[in-house]
């Protein structure tokens, strides 16, 4: 059985999982690998040294081209075995570069930013109707980047009047459209979740709130609002650079260490995944956390969040360090 490629409209899902069986290592190619830099020989040696078995890779079956795992073949290679545990893919070669991009963002060595932009923008020729937000969730981007890249070849990628989301759904691009079906769910159902709302009217969860907010004060759910005024922005002196980690989606971040070898197959990797995974909440589930906080305990859970909040700072410096 083969991973098959679907409709591919559910970008945030994979294809299904199929049997693992062993390929020759001479009847495989890296050819048309998002990653332009090509194999880290570096990393592969770790991968080459470690005990533990490694996942079998991935290879579209019409090329026999490695879709993920160039580095795990690369250790295979300098263990000089013959054979490579495998699953196949059988979509188009479209589908199988789509399912490179999103599988090397997810786990081992991470794609380069440069490498993440190029896959966005061969994205959006061959899945035009895909939203900014489906295309960065494959990418690793954030979907305002993508938004750049759309605007900057609009001349060559073709346009849609609907775009397809990360959940495989077909939106308007009319926002209002979006905002008075929400308006219209809202008021048939007044004790639906403002997530119930946003997946319902094809929208945003922040313009869900919104809406529901006008909806209260009985305003148009698209009416004018007095525009607040911006907050000016200071970036700290010592800040990271935002290029190393535009578009960075936390627990997408999260996965990425929980799969990779070189933190997986150590117990203090294994110890830093936790402890992250713990502090990744919704920030809907943070406000709802903090609105039912009896009125007694709100100083002592405050200085708890307060001296953890301190614990990473720490942390963070001592990561820094050891950078500098």
């Amino acid at each position: 059985m083969a991973r098959r490629e679907g409709e591919w409209g559910a970008v945030s899902s994979d294809p299904p999982l199929g049997e693992v069986v062993e390929v020759p290592l001479d009847a495989l190619s890296v050819e048309d690998s998002p990653r332009a830099a090509g194999v880290d020989l570096a990393y592969a040696q770790v991968l080459a040294e470690t005990d533990a078995p490694l996942p079998p890779i991935l290879v579209h079956r019409p090329t026999m081209r490695v879709i993920d795992g160039t580095h795990r073949l690369q250790a295979a290679k300098m263990k000089n075995a013959a054979v490579i545990n495998a699953q196949f893919f059988d979509g188009d070669e479209q589908a199988a570069f789509i399912l490179a991009v999103k599988s090397n963002i997810a786990h081992g060595l991470p794609l380069s930013l440069a490498d993440r932009k190029s896959a966005a923008c061969r994205i959006l020729n061959v899945r035009p109707q895909w939203s900014d937000r489906a295309i960065a969730a494959v990418t690793g981007l954030s979907h305002k980047t993508v938004g750049k890249l759309r605007r900057r070849s609009s001349g060559e990628v073709p346009q849609s009047n609907a775009h397809v989301g990360r959940d495989g759904r077909v939106r308007a691009l009319d926002p209002a459209q979006g905002r008075r079906r929400a308006h219209e769910l809202i008021t048939s159902n007044p004790s639906a979740s403002v997530r119930e709302i946003a997946r319902g009217a094809g929208i945003s969860l922040a313009t869900a709130h919104d809406v529901r907010h006008r909806h209260r004060l009985g305003e148009a759910p698209s009416a004018a609002r007095k525009p607040t005024p911006a907050k000016p922005r200071v970036r700290p002196v010592d800040a990271v650079d935002p290029s190393t980690t535009q578009g960075a989606d936390d627990q997408a971040a999260v996965e990425r260490l929980r799969s990779d070898p070189t933190i997986r197959y150590t117990e203090s990797g294994r110890t830093l995944v936790r402890l992250l995974d713990g502090h990744l909440n919704d920030r809907d589930e943070w406000d709802q956390v903090a609105r039912n906080i009896p009125e007694h305990r709100l100083e002592l859970i405050s200085e708890l969040a307060k001296a953890r909040a301190e614990d990473w700072r720490q942390f963070a410096e001592l990561l820094q360090k050891r950078k500098r």
